[in-house]
């Protein structure tokens, strides 16, 4: 995968993907699956993270998620990239450190099998 290097190449990257990936409705019984993507989030591998995400769905069929980048939460920079999994009446748990393979086990253990991968969550 070619390296984005500033916004513009980010949002070419998602509106290709958006096409494929069936999960951005933003309906409130949504799970959320929030990538913090800034510059410190893009330069720690985000995009990567977000295409892994993106795959995992689409590869377990999953239904009724929506995939969002948000902006850095500023106390987590230096624990970038950052993953946040919002499932309705259950607490947020954010994931720090991510990569690829770490973000298909999140969508694969926590979105989709509702078990918080406890390893790679913040404290």
């Amino acid at each position: 995968m070619k390296k984005i290097s500033n916004l513009d190449e980010l949002k070419k990257l998602r509106d290709q993907l958006a096409p494929t990936m069936g999960m951005r409705e933003d309906a409130p019984q949504n799970i959320w699956v929030n990538v913090q993507m800034e510059e410190c989030g893009i330069e720690a591998g985000a995009p990567k993270v977000v295409t892994a995400i993106c795959e995992e769905v689409d590869k377990l069929k999953l239904a009724n998620i929506t995939v969002a980048q948000t902006p850095c939460n500023k106390d987590l920079c230096s624990e970038s990239p950052v993953v946040e999994v919002i499932i309705p009446g259950k607490d947020k748990v954010t994931y720090v450190k991510m990569d690829p393979q770490k973000a298909a086990r999140v969508v694969a253990e926590h979105v989709a099998g509702g078990k918080p991968v406890s390893e790679y969550a913040k404290a």
